[in-house]
């Protein structure tokens, strides 16, 4: 090949690869909320983490979502410890995530209220599971807001409850996540 052609090829990929990672936003936040409920006849169980670190990439739509289970909050302390001790098991598996894709397009510089879903793989109790996570992203001035609920099957993460409380624990909890991103700020 040419030398200059070549130069003037490499030239065009590095511009297009330097236009990609210009337009490429983080949002991100180090305080967002997941709360979860369990419902039974016998006894409601909730609690709330508010440190949830979340990740989101505005050029490829890829998200990251991390949190300590030792960081929920319970209105008991009691069901607090035996959630961290026998349930979650947090010194085996301290975190839960979700990593993946949102699959619509969003236009980040225009303010508005989008229903977006998000494609990836959900991480609890050492179970990796593929869903499909539906909720809205809204935009103002810069900043998203990105809400979603959705159910977990303790059964589909190996999450055993004791015969003794099982009526006291339902089989599929609610989570509720918002999380308020800003835009990283580059050093």
């Amino acid at each position: 090949m040419d030398t200059k052609l070549f130069r003037l090829a490499f030239l065009l990929m590095a511009s297009q690869l330097l236009a990609i990672c210009a337009s490429a936003q983080i949002y991100m936040t180090k305080a967002g909320q997941t709360s979860f409920f369990s419902q039974t006849p016998l006894e409601n169980i909730s609690a709330v983490n508010q440190q949830v670190a979340v990740l989101l990439n505005s050029a490829s739509g890829e998200i990251a979502v991390r949190m300590q289970h030792r960081a929920f909050s319970f209105p008991n302390k009691l069901m607090q410890e035996h959630y961290n001790e026998n349930y979650m098991e947090t010194e085996k598996y301290p975190a839960a995530s979700f990593t993946g894709k949102v699959s619509e397009h969003i236009d980040y510089g225009k303010d508005g209220t989008y229903s977006v879903s998000a494609e990836g793989v959900l991480d609890i109790h050492g179970v990796k599971q593929k869903r499909v996570l539906k909720g809205q992203l809204s935009v103002d001035h810069g900043q998203c807001t990105l809400s979603c609920e959705f159910e977990v099957k303790l059964s589909d993460h190996n999450i055993q409850v004791p015969t003794l409380v099982i009526a006291k624990i339902a089989e599929s909890i609610s989570v509720k996540n918002r999380f308020v991103l800003t835009l990283k700020k580059n050093p």
